[in-house]
This record gives structure tokens, C-alpha cells and sequence, in this order.
């Protein structure tokens, strides 16, 4: 398997890990941003974009900074604001991360695009809070297929 498939797939499995009460979707039929969001909140996790590599000649290398988006929705709660469940789940996933910047040796070094403010939707009679950031994960290939 290539890392452009196996960075997004490792990142995900960190979120289902980090977020295991939270339904976690992405990189298949399950991007599209769906019409209803589980009462626990929901992650996407989009396969990304490795953009174009940066080449050392001398053996072929090919250095990827690949983008991996991150969409989080969570409810507005009595007890709370959604923008505050966002927050708590986006420091959650990056705890995991940062433990082990990379991810078991994948990849070179992972960092983390600060998140958006969360804009709230409302649905029915519930606000639902939506934030998305993106971890940009940093490896190499002797490939340019990644």
C-alpha cells in the first residue's frame, strides 16, 4: 500500500482511537458531509492532497507534506456550547498525535493547522457546532506514486 493511502488511514485510525464514542467517517463512500450527525458529535477524516514533492535526484526521492483534513460536528448541549465540545475533541485527537509525532515510524513528523472557530448550523431544535483543521503529515518515497 502507499503512504498517500496509508498516512490518511493510520490518521483516522488515531481519531477512532481518541474520539471511540464519536462517529468517525472518510476516505470512501462516507466523505460527503452527511444529514445527520450522531448525538455524540462526528469526525470526518478526508484522504487529503500530498500536493507536488520536493526531489532529491541522488537516490529518487520524492519528500511529501501531505494535507489531511479534518472535520468535526458536535451538538450544542444544556451543559455546555458546541463550540466548546469542538475544541475538546480537536485537543483530544492532537494528545495522541503529538505522543507520537511519527505515527509509529510512517511517517517523518506530523503538525497540526490551527482549527477554524466552529460555525453552528441549526437543525431542527438543536445547534449543531462545525470546526475542521487539517494535520499535515511529512514523509518520503522512492516512488512519485507516493
Amino acid at each position: 500500500m502507499s503512504k498517500r493511502i496509508e498516512v490518511p488511514e493510520k490518521i483516522k485510525a488515531i481519531v477512532k482511537f481518541a474520539l471511540p464514542t464519536v462517529d468517525v467517517r472518510g476516505m470512501d463512500t462516507e466523505e460527503a458531509k452527511p444529514e445527520r450527525v450522531g448525538p455524540l458529535g462526528m469526525v470526518i477524516v478526508r484522504s487529503g492532497d500530498p500536493g507536488d514533492p520536493e526531489v532529491d535526484l541522488c537516490p529518487p526521492t520524492y519528500w511529501w507534506e501531505h494535507r489531511i483534513p479534518i472535520e468535526l460536528a458536535a451538538y450544542q448541549t444544556a451543559s455546555g456550547n458546541a463550540r466548546a465540545a469542538l475544541d475538546d475533541m480537536a485537543r483530544s485527537i492532537w494528545a495522541l498525535i503529538e505522543a507520537d509525532r511519527t505515527l509509529g515510524g510512517l511517517v517523518l513528523w506530523t503538525e497540526a493547522e490551527a482549527p477554524t472557530d466552529g460555525e453552528v448550523d441549526q437543525t431542527g431544535a438543536k445547534a449543531i457546532g462545525w470546526a475542521d483543521f487539517a494535520i499535515i503529515a511529512t514523509y518520503s518515497t522512492a516512488s512519485p506514486l507516493g
